[in-house]
């Protein structure tokens, strides 16, 4: 396949969801090994993480030869391709060895540095997020495909707020997020990606990170902007390589939450 259309996009976006699951779902709520990577703290990964990353590898190498890949699991290739797939096998592995199903697959597809499409496939739940040509759809099981769109609270008494833990917060700067959280209406931890799909689906408003790398993100891009959203870094820049993260269901809600998050007395 040489042709990387919108329509291309989405049938191999559709079947990279399905390879990744014959490696993923056996695997959850099952008796497997989970290796720590770190000495000093906890970042679990798991065979399914591995050989998950390693078939959707397969299928971008075969289909997409001459394009890039930027893995969590294994080392980057082609670097200087126009093109770049990256993949997070399951982003929240932590919540996939507990048990709980706010884990997601992430694959998005970057041109020329720029997020152009993405998506997060949960396939025990069945949900499928996918974010092609400036449209973004939910796809659940059989019933087909529903459009996306995130909501119009602005104002932050309103909001609701997620992030995937407080302890991921480690200095006087990523702490300025509870500046944000003491003002929201509610203020939810947990669910990893699966948190900026609800975003997207217009059932929370706000979700604001530190830390993140660039598969934790890439595909989540166009899953929120194409729905009607926002995702910047706390000052307002660039996303795309991760870092301090701040997602937003419309623009005068992000530059609420901005404020805060930058404000002299945070």
């Amino acid at each position: 396949m040489t042709n990387i259309s919108p329509e291309n996009q989405t049938v191999f976006f559709h079947h990279l969801c399905e390879v990744a699951a014959r490696e993923t779902l056996p695997r959850f709520r099952a008796d497997i090994s989970v290796v720590n990577k770190l000495e000093q703290d906890f970042d679990p990964v798991t065979e399914a993480d591995k050989e998950a990353e390693r078939a959707i590898r397969a299928q971008i190498n075969s289909e997409f030869p001459t394009h890039g890949v930027i893995g969590e699991e294994y080392d980057n290739t082609l670097p200087d391709a126009p093109y770049q797939w990256i993949i997070d096998p399951i982003d929240g592995t932590r919540a996939f060895i507990s048990g709980v199903p706010v884990w997601g697959t992430l694959v998005g597809l970057y041109h020329d540095g720029k997020p152009i499409a993405g998506v997060m496939d949960q396939p025990f739940t069945g949900e499928r997020y996918l974010a092609v040509n400036g449209e973004c759809q939910l796809f659940r099981g059989g019933n087909g495909a529903s459009p996306l769109k995130t909501r119009n609270t602005a104002c932050l008494e309103q909001a609701t707020l997620m992030t995937t833990s407080p302890q991921l917060l480690h200095n006087s700067v990523d702490e300025r997020y509870f500046d944000v959280e003491k003002q929201v209406k509610l203020a939810r931890y947990g669910c990893d990606c699966y948190a900026y799909c609800l975003l997207a689906a217009g059932h929370i408003d706000l979700v604001i990170e530190t830390g993140l790398n660039i598969y934790d993100i890439a595909a989540l891009i166009p899953i929120i902007e194409n729905a009607g959203g926002l995702v910047t870094n706390w000052q307002g820049g660039d996303a795309s390589k991760g870092g301090q993260i701040l997602a937003a269901g419309n623009a005068e809600l992000h530059a609420r939450a901005m404020a805060v998050l930058n404000s002299d007395d945070a």
